[in-house]
């Protein structure tokens, strides 16, 4: 089996249809479909030409197309949402979330705030009550040219910021996602400076440190970042996921196969790969 922890509707392109024939085309069995909820201001523009939902309160992708995919194919697909945590209701959004549709993930959360905002840290204990997943977007500061609206796209507040969160919410399951995230894999200092780190990896990375010392936090390989930081040191790769067999989630966040490559390029035993791809999904989300 495989299950993709990191998917969305009706973005780049493929709406229901070529969603479910891409994830034939490549033996994947469920998708964790997960919203994107976020202030228009904190979102670069350049994603309106592939977003179902810009500018829109629930966007820029709406819970509700996730509602739509499950009710038609509830075997294909698990439900995430992730109500902005500044929003005084989100609480209450998820918990009626949860009761009405069936909610099993919160995802993916991805904002211009620290992830231990006491306002997110309170519904991060909340998902931990209620048995969620809580998948985190982490992204630095980075000077892309542009003035308007925003010089840059951060997200999380950095690595330190996520951490602080893990540690206040041990009852809580947080999946670690995106560049902020992956490029943490290695303990040199290009974290801050580059989004897709190449080279070896150096020992000492502080998602390694963290996984160790945080039982609670797991890892969600999807998009770039994920397939870099083990494409970028294939031997350090094999390493770090037999060690850390048990916390990886296969995911994409698009729909390519470059996760599979990567990952069965690796030399992997059956068993670790098995867990990857559905496995520690399974345990995370039990089906019903």
């Amino acid at each position: 089996m495989i299950i993709d922890c990191h998917n969305h509707p009706d973005w780049y392109g493929y709406n229901v249809t070529r969603f479910l024939d891409n994830m034939k085309q490549y033996n994947i069995d469920k998708t964790w479909l997960i919203s994107w909820e976020c202030p228009a201001d904190e979102y670069n523009p350049a994603y309106n030409k592939s977003i179902p939902d810009a500018g829109l309160p629930d966007g820029p992708i709406s819970f509700r197309r996730c509602v739509s995919y499950a009710e038609q194919y509830p075997d294909k697909f698990i439900l995430g949402y992730a109500p902005d945590p500044r929003r005084p209701d989100a609480i209450d959004k998820l918990d009626h979330a949860i009761k009405l549709y069936g909610v099993r993930v919160y995802g993916e959360i991805k904002l211009r705030m620290m992830y231990d905002n006491p306002d997110a840290i309170r519904l991060f204990r909340f998902c931990g009550e209620k048995g969620l997943p809580v998948i985190v977007h982490i992204d630095y500061e980075f000077d892309h040219g542009s003035k308007y609206p925003r010089p840059n796209w951060w997200y999380g507040g950095g690595i330190d910021a996520f951490e602080r969160a893990v540690k206040a919410c041990p009852d809580t399951t947080f999946l670690g996602h995106a560049p902020g995230f992956w490029a943490h894999i290695s303990g040199d200092d290009q974290y801050d400076k580059v989004a897709y780190p190449k080279g070896k990896v150096v020992e000492g990375g502080k998602v390694g440190e963290m996984l160790r010392k945080y039982p609670n936090l797991y890892c969600d390989i999807s998009a770039g970042s994920g397939a870099n930081a083990f494409s970028r040191d294939p031997e350090f790769a094999k390493t770090f996921l037999t060690e850390f067999q048990d916390r990886i989630l296969y995911g994409r966040d698009y729909f390519d196969n470059v996760h599979q490559e990567v990952l069965n390029s690796l030399g992997l035993p059956a068993d670790v790969l098995g867990k990857i791809y559905s496995g520690n999904a399974l345990k995370l989300v039990p089906l019903d």
